[in-house]
């Protein structure tokens, strides 16, 4: 059976797993689905069509599922789902998605959304993300695998930060980061690979080296995108990650930094 505080406020139509725990002061709202092993610290508010999956943490003060921050909102039945063992820190904020974006926000496993950061509207994070202090997401961004993103990072709206790539503290990101980079600044340029963390992650020497003879060919050959991708692909062994570096370039929307 939940484990619910007697003061809080949990709408009887919410759906709950066994072994959730509710604390003191939370609001759980009608169409909230928590999955097993949810904890919810005190005063917080889960709140819209929002699923949490199992073995998440939510500590207090957390406004999880609350209505989009987008004057073009007018009430949609729009969803926030949230994956597996995320912990979600203090005063964080999560909005569902609209109509623009195809009304969801989704959130994958093992995330560390740490005080204070927001998830705005429409919004995708994949999985094992740290996104530290106060960093904020604009509406729409995709935040692929393994990505740190800074404290007090401003990401744009559109933005894409791909795979394994990391954003300096103090950022302001109005262009995609490409995979496996290290962007900083404002606005953010990159400077150089994430090396420390393809280490941490366990790529091989071989790989990375790999990756950056594409990173050099990209950024510092000063030759046209289309025509720099086309020589990593000539030039270059085709392995999974350089498959992922050129193909996060070549579908890139805005632009990526550099």
């Amino acid at each position: 059976m939940s484990r619910v505080h007697p003061s809080a406020i949990v709408d009887p139509c919410a759906e709950m797993d066994s072994d959730v725990e509710i604390g003191s002061h939370c609001v759980i709202g009608a169409a909230v689905k928590i999955g097993k092993g949810t904890r919810v610290h005190s005063h917080a508010v889960i709140e819209g069509r929002t699923t949490l999956g199992e073995g998440n943490v939510i500590f207090p003060f957390a406004t999880v599922g609350t209505v989009p921050q987008d004057l073009k909102y007018k009430g949609e039945p729009s969803e926030l789902f949230i994956g597996n063992r995320n912990t979600i820190r203090e005063y964080v904020s999560l909005n569902p998605g609209t109509t623009a974006g195809g009304m969801v926000t989704r959130v994958g496993d093992q995330n560390l959304l740490m005080m204070h950061c927001h998830i705005a509207h429409d919004c995708i994070i994949g999985n094992r993300n740290v996104i530290a202090n106060g960093a904020t997401l604009g509406g729409h961004v995709v935040i692929e695998d393994f990505v740190i993103v800074g404290g007090l990072v401003g990401i744009h709206q559109f933005v894409r930060i791909g795979t394994g790539a990391i954003v300096g503290a103090g950022s302001m990101v109005s262009k995609d980061v490409p995979p496996y980079c290290n962007a900083t600044g404002d606005r953010a340029k990159l400077h150089g690979l994430n090396i420390e963390g393809l280490k941490r992650r366990g790529f091989d020497k071989a790989v990375i080296d790999l990756i950056r003879r594409a990173y050099r060919i990209a950024f510092n050959s000063k030759l046209r995108t289309e025509d720099a991708l086309n020589r990593i692909r000539k030039e270059i062994p085709s392995t999974p990650e350089i498959e992922t570096f050129v193909t996060f370039i070549a579908h890139s929307q805005r632009g990526v930094c550099r």
